[in-house]
């Protein structure tokens, strides 16, 4: 695996793989990698020849009260776990680069940004909208692949590529999980060990309600407040717990059949969020 920290070498790279006829998948990531990050990888080389993953710890994403500072870096342990999954370039860009000044241009996806997590992070969506076109026209690859953990970001981002005609075919992978269905992420690693034993009933939760949507129980006002009681109740604090449309994460209705459970909370020092999506037959 080669690695590049800058846009002139970047295409440089990428011009010699394409002189053999290959194509290219992306992995965008903030690093401090984990299995989740390491199953992207192993999706991307089974839709294209070649992949590039970046590390880029992303400051327009991170709002006021967020620790940008104190995000974990694992840089050597991140190579290591990319070359052991086939990864061929690994690209690290700087702030300077990603964000020349003056820095006038940012990129906002209406209408889905300010829900579930864009009503409670201002403005986060507009990082990653920006960053991640950023660094599609600087990659340019074929396929770009994605976790499904995010459900709002992956649908942000595939509405982006979609309203702009980017050429690119975005993949979702679903979430990776630890045995007891807690989603890989990195901010596990804010959890201390107690923490860590409790977690788990944010996924319990929203496979129950899922259950209880499917045989036709309660209303969905009625589940969501059962929903956020049990979190409160296991020591999480909710941020929300939505009942929604695949679509386009509008509140779904009981006609809705394609839905999609959106929760977020805290626990601790780390916010955890979680999704699961599924078929109602009506």
């Amino acid at each position: 695996m080669k690695t590049v920290n800058n846009l002139q070498d970047l295409r440089a790279e990428l011009a010699a793989v394409r002189a053999q006829g290959k194509t290219v998948a992306f992995v965008p990531t903030m690093g401090n990698l984990h299995e989740g990050h390491l199953k992207l990888v192993k999706t991307a080389l089974q839709h294209a020849d070649f992949v590039v993953a970046s590390i880029f710890v992303n400051p327009t994403q991170f709002g006021e009260n967020e620790d940008l500072s104190g995000y974990p870096r694992t840089l050597e342990a991140d190579k290591k776990h990319l070359i052991a999954d086939g990864c061929g370039l690994l690209y690290l860009p700087n702030n300077d680069i990603m964000y020349p000044a003056p820095d006038l241009t940012r990129v906002s996806v209406d209408k889905i940004t300010t829900l579930h997590c864009g009503s409670s992070r201002p403005g986060h969506f507009v990082g990653v909208a920006t960053i991640v076109l950023k660094l599609f026209n600087q990659v340019q690859p074929d396929v770009a692949v994605f976790g499904l953990k995010d459900y709002q970001q992956f649908t942000v981002i595939r509405s982006m590529v979609d309203d702009l005609f980017l050429p690119i075919s975005i993949i979702g992978v679903d979430t990776g999980r630890a045995d007891d269905g807690l989603a890989h992420s990195s901010r596990n690693n804010y959890l201390t060990a107690d923490e860590r034993e409790v977690a788990p009933v944010l996924y319990k939760t929203l496979q129950d309600t899922m259950k209880e949507i499917q045989s036709g129980g309660a209303s969905f006002a009625e589940l969501t407040r059962r929903a956020k009681q049990r979190l409160h109740d296991a020591g999480l604090t909710p941020d929300y717990f939505n009942i929604s449309r695949q679509s386009d994460l509008e509140p779904a209705t009981d006609k809705d059949t394609q839905l999609v459970i959106l929760a977020a909370a805290y626990l601790g020092k780390a916010r955890l969020i979680d999704n699961i999506a599924f078929t109602v037959d009506r």
